[in-house]
């Protein structure tokens, strides 16, 4: 009688532990990938610190880049949010275009601006998007939430955003209130959904974002804030990260 590996199995068998390993190495890849980022975060964040600009310009679009392909890589038996997945890695992209404009030395900074709006945009779609199946995890929109969660965001950023305009209004640019407005409107629509889709690292990704562009927006329009481009990377970084890690659910 012959005996091995492989032998007396079924090709059923075979493609069960095909499709097994598979997994598996995606899964290493996510975290993989996901450690990647987190180590180029920590060199971003005290290239910026150091102020070592072309240690920064390899390292910040090194993190988004690591993080979208993360979550592009994370196997479909990991996740009920398959849909909202695509959406997360697709406004990954616009962010990763939007940081490589914003650091170029030419002022850049309405394109920029434009590629955050659309992965903003983008996010509010992936957020938008339930899961299957149905139900897990939670994912219900009630009035109720959503007027708490508006009412919070406005009230967080009634004042900031009072400053803001003011100072654009009397210093300018005042072309950029508009952009500045709808930027402002959509990544609060971002936080207003991601508090209600029952996901605790989406909801705080969101709001780590508002605090990072809100910060950066002050430093830029208002007056220097101390370490205020570090804390902008900082909170970005983790941000972005805690949105990817909400897609294991």
């Amino acid at each position: 009688m012959v005996t091995g590996p492989g032998v007396g199995r079924s090709p059923a068998t075979g493609r069960a532990d095909g499709r097994r390993a598979g997994r598996v190495g995606l899964v290493v890849a996510f975290l993989i990938l996901m450690a990647a980022a987190a180590a180029a975060a920590l060199v971003d964040w005290v290239a910026v610190g150091t102020g070592r600009r072309r240690l920064e310009y390899a390292a910040k679009p090194a993190v988004v880049a690591a993080l979208a392909t993360a979550a592009a890589v994370l196997p479909l038996d990991r996740t009920d949010l398959v849909d909202r997945r695509w959406w997360f890695v697709a406004a990954l992209a616009c962010c990763l275009v939007g940081d490589v404009l914003l650091m170029v030395p030419k002022n850049l900074f309405v394109p920029g601006l434009g590629a955050f709006l659309v992965g903003h945009a983008l996010f509010v779609g992936g957020l938008l998007q339930p899961p299957s199946p149905l139900g897990v995890p939670p994912f219900s929109f009630s009035p109720l939430g959503l007027g708490v969660a508006a009412l919070a965001v406005v009230a967080g950023e009634a004042v900031p955003a009072t400053v803001l305009f003011r100072s654009l209004l009397g210093r300018g640019p005042r072309r950029l209130i508009p952009a500045v407005a709808v930027y402002m409107g959509a990544i609060a629509t971002m936080v207003v959904l991601a508090l209600n889709v029952g996901v605790g690292a989406a909801a705080a990704g969101a709001v780590l974002f508002l605090v990072s562009d809100s910060v950066l927006a002050w430093n830029r329009f208002v007056r220097p804030v101390p370490s205020g481009p570090v804390a902008v990377h900082v909170t970005y970084h983790l941000a972005q990260g805690l949105l990817v890690l909400s897609l294991l659910h």
